[in-house]
């Protein structure tokens, strides 16, 4: 697989809905997650990301202006051990709940399916990074509707296991802005990481198309010791 420019496929991308970054630094010393939220509606774009322990979680900016929070206020990241589970929804608590119970990834994630969202039906994207001893592995999944239609749903989970420094994979809810949207297809884009937390993070944020843009995530995780550093950025301030 080619390896894509992460500047290019945000840029060129006006709605890629939400997105999950996973992947490790050049010198191969940090993990790197990303998550970023967009928004059309007023619904999805009154929206921040804040600090939840180790994780983070949705806030409403303006609570006077929530409509349905059902698919917009969750938990999309949550740590459990030397786990870091990333999601673009509630199944994030899923993971966590039945991992916690000694279930796998793949096996947490055979209880949920794409959102109840018509004519969308919006996949559930998701990735963990599992971090021991210094290596590092990670999964993404993404649970679709069967082409469009809510009769069937699709489950794909993709692993890597001791990946190349310097580099990560994609993965994003939509192939583009469409109505309906059309869902993701394929498997995680290989994609170059490059720089620091501060330039990666500023990397991504004036990438990610400006209208449509709400909050963006981005933690470094210390393969060694497990420490990590994060940054939040939210267009509502």
């Amino acid at each position: 697989m080619k390896q894509l420019s992460i500047v290019q496929e945000l840029a060129g991308n006006s709605y890629p809905g939400r997105g999950i970054i996973i992947g490790k630094t050049p010198d191969g010393k940090q993990a790197v997650t990303a998550y970023f939220i967009m928004g059309r509606s007023e619904n999805s774009r009154n929206r921040v990301f804040v600090e939840d322990g180790e994780g983070i979680r949705t806030k409403a900016f303006d609570p006077a202006k929530l409509k349905d929070p059902s698919l917009v206020i969750y938990a999309p990241v949550r740590v459990l051990g030397n786990k870091t589970i990333v999601t673009n929804g509630d199944q994030t608590d899923t993971i966590y709940e039945l991992m916690d119970k000694q279930q796998t990834f793949e096996q947490a994630l055979r209880t949920r399916e794409f959102e109840p969202d018509p004519p969308n039906y919006t996949p559930r994207i998701s990735g963990i990074l599992h971090i021991e001893n210094g290596s590092f592995n990670y999964a993404m999944s993404i649970l679709k509707s069967d082409n469009g239609s809510p009769e069937g749903c699709n489950r794909f989970t993709f692993a890597y296991h001791n990946p190349a420094a310097g580099e990560g994979r994609f993965i994003h809810t939509y192939q583009g802005d469409g109505t309906p949207l059309p869902s993701f297809e394929g498997e995680p884009k290989r994609i170059g990481i490059s720089g620091g937390i501060d330039e990666f993070t500023k990397l991504l944020w004036e990438n990610l198309n400006e209208e449509n843009k709400v909050s963006l995530f981005v933690r470094y995780i210390n393969l060694e010791d497990g420490t990590y550093e994060s940054q939040i950025v939210n267009k509502n301030k």
